[in-house]
């Protein structure tokens, strides 16, 4: 039975402090009620937060596909642990908009429509053309090399020839780069609304980057972005990254409208009476 790494570091972490503490502490003294409420508490807490984030990290990965129903039993003992946190993360994710609770039904991955995800492309895209913006005129030099490196690094992968591997790795530093901006711009509200769309895009999957003649474009869209920030041009870098999210949105919608072959054909209509004079 595979068992959850996150809980095993919580367990020692929690393990370590109270050897810690037992050494602050004189032996005789005894913790008050509240204080071991609070400490029990705070364990319950990180075991909550660990098991939320395994099974958010298998959703997004697409081990836990959209559609697909969750019981408490069957992560329990697939993360080693007790039913309670499971519960308890399943409220979370719902809130987070990655799963959906169906009274006497259960609880289930949720699967995002096309014209929600047109929805969530569009809000993204005004998010990001926002950030673009604010960065450009407060980047600071560290912040430019860490940009710059990762851009960098999607260019090799690009020359070094395109196969699923190399699909997953610019997938991440797609992922980095964008959530570096947003996070540089320090504005919490703006990191939580950012975070939680791309997590329901994640939903979507990433078929528009399936295709590796689509990585060169998207890797010439994420330089022109860099460019515009490095320069300090505030309106060229909420144009280059509102262009970039709309483009990735056009690409989603045509890689998820099937062919005119494959599309029912419109009925045929009955031909239409001579009109006599």
């Amino acid at each position: 039975m595979k068992t959850l790494a996150p809980v095993a570091a919580v367990q020692s972490t929690s393990a370590a402090r109270t050897r810690v503490d037992a050494k602050a502490v004189p032996a005789a003294a005894e913790p008050p009620a509240a204080a071991s409420g609070t400490i029990a508490l705070l364990q319950s807490h990180s075991l909550t937060s660990a098991v939320q984030a395994e099974i958010e990290r298998l959703i997004l990965a697409g081990d836990l596909p959209p559609g697909a129903k969750l019981t408490e039993a069957m992560l329990a003992e697939r993360l080693g642990v007790s039913r309670g946190p499971i519960r308890e993360a399943f409220r979370i994710l719902e809130e987070a908009g990655l799963v959906r609770l169906e009274k006497n039904r259960g609880v289930f991955v949720r699967s995002i429509p096309l014209d929600e995800a047109m929805e969530i492309y569009d809000l993204r895209a005004m998010v990001d053309e926002s950030a673009g913006r604010a960065l450009a005129e407060r980047i600071t030099p560290d912040q430019l090399k860490q940009l710059r490196t990762m851009v960098e690094q999607m260019e090799r992968l690009v020359k070094g020839g395109h196969n699923t591997s190399a699909s997953d790795d610019y997938h991440a530093l797609n992922l980095a780069f964008h959530d570096c901006i947003i996070d540089f711009v320090g504005n919490r509200k703006l990191i939580d609304l950012y975070r939680r769309l791309v997590k329901e895009l994640s939903l979507f999957r990433r078929a528009n980057l399936a295709d590796g003649q689509q990585i060169p474009v998207s890797v010439q869209e994420h330089r022109a972005i860099l460019k515009a920030i490095a320069a300090g041009d505030a309106d060229g870098a909420a144009r280059a990254l509102r262009a970039h999210v709309l483009e990735s949105k056009e690409r989603t919608l045509k890689n998820h409208t099937p062919p005119a072959a494959d599309m029912p054909a419109a009925p045929a209509t009955a031909p239409r009476k001579a009109r006599h004079a």
